[in-house]
C-alpha cells in the first residue's frame, strides 16, 4: 500500500477497509454528501414550486442518476450527446439548448426532448415545421408535445471573468430586447411556450433578484404570455452561505405575479463539495523550492484551475504563499513543510498551486483535492497521452465502488 500522509488520515478513519481499493488518480463521489445536496435542492422545489434540472454541462456522472432522479425533475442539455444521455439514463424531463442546431441533430432531439430552446428566431423558424410535425405525431399517440422556448439576453450579468459572462458586448448567447421585438413583429410568438435566460455563475440569490429587474424591464410584456420561464443555471444553492430563503421568496413572488412555471438549471450546485480527486506524489524535485510532481494534472484533469483560474483545496493542507528572499523563490506557510504541486504534462504552467503540510511529503503519498466532481470530469482531456483518472463512489455504508477506469484504447480511439 502507498504511503499515507496526515493529509489523508481523515479519509482513512472514515473508510478504513476500502482506501486501498481506490486507484490513483481517481475522481470519487461521496454519496452521503451528494444526497445532502439533492435533499436541499428537492426542498427548494417543494417550497417554491419551481422545477430543478441538472445541467449536464456541469455534472454528468450518470451512474449516480438512480439517486438523483429520486429528488430532481430532469436534466438540461447543451448538445445532442448530453440530451441523449439525459433521455437514456435520467428518464424524466429533458430540456435542450444550443446556440445553433444542425438538421441531423434536431431530427434526433425532437425524439427525446421535452423543451427545445432556440438562440434566435431564425433557428426557430428553420425547425418549426419539423417540431410541428413531431408534435402532431405525439398528439396522435397521447404524448405531451415538445414545448419551444427562446433564450433572451437581459444585457445584465455580474459574472466575472468575461469568459463566463454571457452578457458581454458582442455575446453570441441570447436574443437582445431589440432583436426580440423585431422577431415578434415578423414571426409572432405563436408556438413559443417559454423564455430562458442564463446569466449566473457561482452566484447567490441576491444576484438573481437584481437580474430579474433587467429581465422584466426588457421582456416583461411577454412573460405573462408564456407557460414557463427558465432562470438558467449558476445558482450556487448548496453553498453554505447561499440565501435559500431569498431564492424561494423570489420564485414564489414571480410565479404569483405572472402565473408561470419556473425552472432552475444548476450544475455545479448539484455536485458541489461532494467529491474529490485523489492523486499520488510520483517525484519530488527542488528548484529554489520543493516541487512535488503528481499523477494528476491541472491542465488535463482539472482544467478550470487554469481557465478560471483558481487554486483547489487540498485536504488538511495550508495554501502557501510564494515569496522572494535574496532573489530566490521560497514558499511561506503556516505549516512547516511547503511544496509546489505540479502535474505530469509538458506544459510549463501545469501547476496546481503552493501548499503547506504538517509532515514532509514522500514519493507514493496520496493527496485529496476537494470539490472535484463537477466540471472537472466533463472538461478533462488526454493532453500528452496522460491517462484520465478513474471514477468511483464512496457509498454511505463506507464501501468504494469503481464506476470507470480508462485505458490506452480510450486515448487511442479518441484521436482517430
Amino acid at each position: 500500500m502507498e504511503n499515507i500522509t496526515k493529509s489523508v488520515k481523515s479519509l482513512i478513519r472514515n473508510y478504513p477497509n476500502n482506501f486501498e481499493n481506490i486507484p490513483s488518480p481517481c475522481y470519487v463521489l461521496e454519496e452521503e454528501k451528494f444526497e445532502r445536496n439533492l435533499q436541499l435542492l428537492s426542498s427548494v422545489q417543494e417550497r417554491s414550486g419551481a422545477k430543478i434540472l441538472i445541467a449536464l454541462k456541469g455534472y454528468a456522472l450518470w451512474r449516480s442518476f438512480d439517486l438523483a432522479r429520486q429528488y430532481l425533475s430532469g436534466v438540461t442539455a447543451s448538445g445532442i450527446y448530453e440530451a441523449r444521455l439525459g433521455y437514456e439514463e435520467f428518464g424524466k424531463e429533458v430540456t435542450t439548448f444550443s446556440p445553433a442546431y444542425k438538421l441531423e441533430e434536431m431530427q434526433e432531439l425532437v425524439q427525446i426532448s421535452n423543451h427545445i430552446i432556440f438562440n434566435s428566431f431564425g433557428q426557430w423558424q428553420k425547425f418549426k415545421n419539423l417540431i410541428d410535425a413531431q408534435n402532431a405525431l405525439r398528439e396522435h399517440k397521447g404524448i405531451p408535445p415538445i414545448e419551444v422556448g427562446l433564450r433572451v439576453n437581459p444585457k445584465y450579468s455580474e459574472v466575472s471573468p468575461e469568459i463566463y459572462n454571457p452578457c458581454v458586448q458582442g455575446s453570441r448567447l441570447g436574443i437582445t430586447h431589440k432583436a426580440f421585438k423585431k422577431g415578434v413583429k415578423k414571426f409572432g410568438l405563436e408556438g413559443i411556450s417559454g423564455l430562458h435566460f442564463h446569466t449566473h455563475c457561482e452566484q447567490n440569490s441576491d444576484a438573481l433578484k437584481r437580474t430579474l429587474k433587467h429581465f422584466e424591464k426588457h421582456f416583461g410584456e411577454y412573460i405573462a404570455r408564456m407557460r414557463w420561464i427558465n432562470f438558467g443555471g449558476g445558482h450556487h444553492i448548496t453553498r453554505k452561505d447561499y440565501d435559500v430563503e431569498l431564492l424561494i421568496k423570489i420564485i414564489k413572488q414571480f410565479r404569483k405575479t405572472y402565473g408561470v412555471n419556473v425552472y432552475l438549471e444548476p450544475g455545479e450546485a448539484v455536485g458541489w463539495q461532494c467529491g474529490f480527486l485523489m492523486g499520488s506524489v510520483i517525484d519530488i524535485v527542488k528548484n529554489g523550492i520543493d516541487i512535488a510532481i503528481l499523477d494528476v494534472s491541472a491542465a488535463a484533469h482539472m482544467p478550470d484551475c487554469l481557465e478560471m483560474p483558481y487554486r483547489p483545496d487540498v485536504r488538511n493542507s495550508y495554501m502557501a504563499k510564494a515569496i522572494k528572499r535574496n532573489h530566490k523563490l521560497k514558499l511561506k506557510g503556516e505549516q512547516p513543510y511547503n511544496y509546489r504541486l505540479g502535474g505530469p504534462t509538458c506544459l510549463a504552467g501545469d501547476v496546481i498551486g503552493d501548499y503547506g503540510f504538517e509532515a514532509p511529503l514522500e514519493i507514493g503519498d496520496r493527496l485529496i483535492f476537494e470539490d472535484m466532481v463537477h466540471y472537472t470530469i466533463v472538461k478533462n482531456n488526454t493532453f500528452n497521452g496522460i491517462p484520465l483518472p478513474s471514477i468511483g463512489i464512496l457509498r454511505k455504508n463506507g464501501t468504494f465502488e469503481l464506476f470507470k477506469s480508462y485505458s490506452y484504447e480510450d486515448y487511442k480511439h479518441r484521436n482517430s
